[in-house]
């Protein structure tokens, strides 16, 4: 059965965004904090190592209830039991990840315009929600394109009623805008994994996004 799934505050984390930190305090201060749902994120893992950590994190996260997914990587996601895969426009096709992966799983493909939503088009029934951005520029994905701004979340939300988490530079002031704009939540890396207290910054997006509700 499909994980229930949150999308109100979405923590993307991984290797490069953690410098020094550790990766399951970091996490684990997150969700004590009211992260949602989280995505693991490493494009210079060893395949080895990155099972190896998923599992850990899934081994954390399952007891909480908060879904663990893996950012394009299917296989990785089936061999080490996450909750979910998350796509890029040049990964595999929804479609073809979906019949991999089965009913089971979550699926997330990020859309950046309007002009990738019809792109991807054909493979929308396989997927559950969407990742649409950047809203701001950022600097945790070198390929994350130009910044489309709230506009651009408001632009793929009147082409769909898949559900959007908004990603790209978020931080404090942005929930607010980023449901109003169509959004059901906000996926943020340094906003928390660069904080010095990642509880209470965790914390503090989430009474946002209570607020603007």
């Amino acid at each position: 059965m499909r994980p229930v799934f949150d999308l109100s505050l979405y923590l993307v984390i991984g290797g490069p965004a953690l410098g020094s930190r550790n990766l399951f305090d970091v996490v684990g201060a997150a969700v004590a904090g009211g992260a949602t749902i989280v995505q693991i994120r490493d494009p210079h893992a060893d395949t080895r190592d990155l099972v190896e950590e998923t599992r850990a994190l899934k081994a954390l996260l399952g007891p909480l209830e908060v879904p663990l997914i893996v950012n394009d990587r299917v296989d990785v996601a089936l061999a080490a039991g996450a909750d979910g895969v998350h796509l890029g426009q040049d990964d595999m096709l929804p479609e073809d990840a979906r019949r991999l992966l089965g009913p089971d799983f979550i699926l997330g493909l990020s859309v950046g315009s309007p002009a990738e939503f019809e792109i991807s088009r054909g493979g929308l029934t396989a997927v559950d929600y969407l990742g649409v951005g950047p809203v701001h520029a950022t600097s945790t994905k070198a390929d994350a394109g130009a910044s489309i701004g709230f506009e651009g979340i408001s632009a793929v939300r009147a082409l769909t009623d898949l559900p959007i988490v908004a990603i790209g530079g978020l931080s404090s002031g942005d929930a607010g805008p980023a449901l109003r704009a169509g959004a059901q939540g906000i996926a943020v890396v340094s906003a928390i994994c660069g904080a010095e207290d990642p509880a209470a910054a965790a914390r503090a997006l989430s009474a946002e996004l209570r607020a603007a509700r």
